[in-house]
């Protein structure tokens, strides 16, 4: 029987580099101009892999490639390769080509089957994989890979597109008085909205599990993370977090839970933090709401709403913009019940009361970070969500994105 030690969750450096029996490189490969641009994974055992991909109806070859190669091979995954600069979406038949050559020759340079590698590639929509740099990129990172913190930050700047840093979380956990660890790397600051948005994250952990224990735990700390992030409202075609582990048939132990949820909230709210031109991060924790799926729908709403995010980046005190939000998510909120608070101070109560001027609102949205709390009156459920501002720079980033 497993004696674990849940309380003992120590944060560490090197991100997926941090894990035993993971290798990686981030290398340039020429698909843009002077960045890296292509990183490459490898495991140095069979590892079970839990996925949680984009809801978008239009999917990129990556995406497809790989649900195909899990329904084949889930508990024995290799390798991933991962590109920037070219989402290879909406490529057809080529598209697809181009993702199966990227596994298969990553698989040849592994020793490897081809089923037994993830691809992902994030970038600009409709534009072809120019595969002969793609082909020596994989060469080269093969021949650079290692573990530790330099090749984990490389590999986290070669999977960035409009990131302006890499994004990095490590904690070790105990079971059985045993240290393990659970490492991964992201990207996304654009395109990003509940229900997975523009990101891309590689998590591992060396304690071995089975893929549907993995399964379920990921989308768990998903549901908590990825899921509850909004920069702009949009939805990738390319979205995917990986998670991996040693395949094995036992159950993940509670400390392993309690990690991974970690590591995705730090992946997560890295991603708003470096949301296109934000200048402002909003939290908002929904309080006293009927179900967690209220609270979860009404947070969703509130830090997806542009009208809420202008008005942040304005320092606008209208409150009315974020009431209005979470009322048009129809999840049931009372009318006269809810309240409201910025940064901790009451703002409004009863649903109608103002206890603020608008000068003392206005000086609390002065501060870069923003908490919005939102009482729903309601009941014993809660759940937090995490946003930036929408800023004039936004615009300009994403108005000459591919020019």
């Amino acid at each position: 029987m497993l004696v674990e030690d849940a309380l003992r969750l120590i944060e560490v450096r090197g991100g997926l580099g941090a894990v035993p029996g993971v290798r990686l490189a981030g290398v340039h490969a020429g698909i843009k101009p002077r960045k890296r641009d292509l990183a490459l994974i490898a495991f140095d055992s069979a590892q079970a892999c839990a996925a949680v991909t984009t809801t978008n109806e239009v999917k990129a070859a990556p995406v497809l490639v790989s649900a195909e190669h899990l329904a084949l091979e889930g508990g024995a995954m290799r390798a991933v390769a991962c590109n920037s600069g070219c989402a290879n979406a909406c490529t057809g038949e080529r598209g697809d080509r181009d993702a199966r050559a990227t596994a298969r020759q990553a698989a040849a340079l592994l020793g490897v089957a081809p089923e037994q590698v993830i691809v992902a590639s994030t970038g600009v929509i409709g534009v072809p994989l120019p595969m002969d740099r793609v082909q020596r990129g994989i060469e080269r990172a093969h021949a650079q890979l290692e573990g530790g913190v330099k090749a984990s930050h490389d590999a986290a700047e070669a999977i960035m597109t409009t990131d302006r840093v890499p994004k990095l979380s490590a904690y070790a956990y105990y079971v059985d008085g045993k240290k393990y660890v659970v490492g991964g790397i992201a990207k996304g600051s654009g395109m990003i909205a509940p229900n997975m948005a523009t990101m891309l994250a590689f998590i591992a952990t060396d304690y071995p599990m089975n893929a549907a224990a993995l399964q379920r735990t990921l989308a768990s700390a998903a549901d908590e993370s990825f899921n509850m992030i909004s920069v702009d409202g949009d939805m990738s075609t390319n979205d995917a977090v990986y998670a991996f582990a040693p395949a094995h048939e036992q159950d993940a132990p509670t400390a392993f839970a309690r990690a991974l949820r970690a590591v995705c909230l730090d992946l997560a709210r890295a991603m708003v933090a470096d949301g296109e031109g934000a200048t402002k991060r909003l939290t908002v924790h929904v309080t006293s709401a009927t179900s967690t799926a209220q609270a979860r729908t009404i947070a969703r709403a509130v830090i997806n709403s542009s009208l809420v995010k202008t008005a942040l980046y304005g320092e606008d005190p209208n409150w009315g913009r974020i009431i209005a939000a979470a009322g048009a998510a129809r999840a049931g909120l009372h009318p006269t019940a809810w309240s409201l608070s910025v940064n901790g101070t009451p703002w409004v109560a009863a649903g109608a009361v103002e206890l603020l001027s608008e000068a003392e609102a206005h000086r609390e949205l002065e501060e870069s970070e923003i908490v919005v709390g939102l009482d729903l009156g309601l009941g014993e459920a809660s759940a937090t969500g995490w946003g930036c501002d929408l800023s004039k720079d936004y615009v300009r980033i994403n108005a000459s994105y591919r020019t």
